[in-house]
């Protein structure tokens, strides 16, 4: 027998390890579950075949869609989904074929933008010591891919919006990864700078001359990877009907206020069922956003069974809907399938896996990381079961690119969407309206949608 040795009443003991095994070798189907999973894997063993039979691509609720866009290896997620809602709406006014806006234009100003935001946030912290909580934090990303729907809008109402043509993909916008990683780089050390300047005594008048000295550079890097956003462009196109049509001399602006939906009357809406967050009150997140005096970020939180109303509504009356979701949750990638049934892992690995939703946001086991758009639903006797999902992973994943989310999986991994506020109740609208609820920095609420 092994001979015991104790560390303490809190560590593990020799004899524990002892009885563990003994637990678990005594147990015949603890070999097989071993041998099944070393072999296959924990999805080769867990995969429910029926759940997969009951997630057929059909739907009664169906827009018409063009083929769904490719973010590759980027964080862009929430920047192709805003697009994508733009151009489903232009498409059908103007009875396009399929066409895609710029992401690459709307990635350009939104990393201009993170870059003022963020020194800008620094220069509001300098009396805050280098290791505390926020500065900690600010640091801790300050150029990613990452975004949400309000910061969406505010680059379209201040940039505008250009079809692809006009500033197409380059390489670090489809591999932003190395991109990011020097641009972050000359953030930190310019908020080194800062701190060192303020702390030698340096006005912040004469630091925020510096930061725009900077920002000339950081316009020059971006314009490296990027190519220089365009000032002004012509609209071509030839319509389904084979139609020729030519605007010429176009500003970004123009283009967005002329063909696009008046984003400014869209508003967010979220589920977050924690003790922190009662429902039915708005809330923003301190220190999140991209354009500085932008429009902020706010949500009305409501109960689960309003989101889906909401989102059905939108959908009913053929619109699509963005939202953000944490995807990689009950989920397969290659056949585009979201579903709580999917992976049966508590039969598998006989263990239970049971945290509500609430204990998920106060834990950190779920948050929002991806930005999808709605495209169709499947209606039962008024209640959804299926609901179709247009992604920006390219053709391969899915069907066509295009995923098949459940109601369950809605419940439980759904946590904001976008909708236009004539849908809104009086109610909801009010408190939408009033003085929102100031959430830290770090609170889940404030993740910001990212995936590749």
């Amino acid at each position: 027998m092994a001979t015991e040795i104790r560390f303490g009443s809190s560590a593990i003991q020799l004899s524990d390890i002892e009885r563990y095994s003994a637990e678990f070798r005594a147990n015949p189907n603890n070999r097989v579950r071993t041998n099944a999973i070393t072999k296959s894997g924990i999805h080769g063993v867990a995969t429910s075949f029926d759940a997969r039979a009951d997630m057929p691509f059909t739907f009664s609720i169906e827009l018409e869609t063009g083929p769904v866009t490719n973010q590759k290896q980027s964080g862009r997620c929430w920047l192709f989904a805003g697009l994508n809602t733009i151009r489903h709406g232009m498409s059908k006014r103007l009875n396009l074929p399929p066409f895609e806006l710029s992401q690459s234009y709307a990635m350009f100003w939104d990393k201009f933008e993170k870059a003022n935001y963020f020194l800008e946030r620094v220069l509001d912290t300098l009396d805050e010591p280098t290791d505390s909580r926020l500065v900690q934090w600010l640091l801790q990303a300050p150029m990613q891919d990452g975004g949400q729907w309000d910061m969406f809008v505010a680059l379209v109402e201040k940039y505008g919006i250009v079809p692809q043509y006009a500033m197409p993909e380059t390489y670090h916008s489809s591999r932003s990864v190395l991109m990011n990683r020097l641009l972050t780089q000359k953030l930190r050390k310019q908020a080194a700078d800062f701190r060192s300047a303020y702390t030698a005594g340096t006005t912040i008048s004469d630091i925020r001359e510096s930061k725009r000295r900077f920002m000339g550079e950081f316009y020059r890097l971006l314009c490296y990877f990027l190519g220089e956003p365009p000032k002004t462009f012509d609209f071509e196109y030839r319509d389904k009907e084979k139609v020729f049509h030519r605007e010429t001399n176009l500003t970004p602006l123009g283009f967005y206020e002329k063909y696009a939906e008046d984003l400014s009357q869209y508003v967010s809406v979220i589920n977050a069922p924690t003790a922190d967050k009662p429902f039915g009150k708005s809330y923003t997140v301190q220190y999140l956003g991209n354009v500085e005096g932008g429009r902020q970020v706010r949500y009305v939180n409501v109960e689960i069974e309003t989101l889906k109303s909401l989102a059905l509504a939108q959908l009913s009356d053929g619109e699509a809907v963005w939202f953000g979701c944490d995807v990689g949750k009950a989920s397969d990638r290659d056949d585009g399938i979201l579903d709580t049934a999917l992976f049966d892992y508590e039969s598998a690995l006989d263990t239970a896996f049971d945290m509500t939703k609430a204990e998920r946001l106060d834990y950190a086991e779920s948050l929002m990381t991806h930005a999808m758009v709605f495209t169709g639903a499947n209606v039962i006797e008024g209640k959804v079961n299926r609901w179709k999902v247009e992604n920006s992973w390219g053709k391969e994943p899915g069907k066509d690119g295009f995923f098949v989310m459940s109601d369950k999986w809605f419940d439980e991994y759904m946590y904001q969407i976008v909708v236009h506020r004539k849908y809104l109740s009086d109610d909801l609208a009010a408190a939408f309206d009033a003085e929102p609820i100031v959430l830290k920095p770090w609170d889940p609420m404030g993740s910001l949608a990212t995936l590749r």
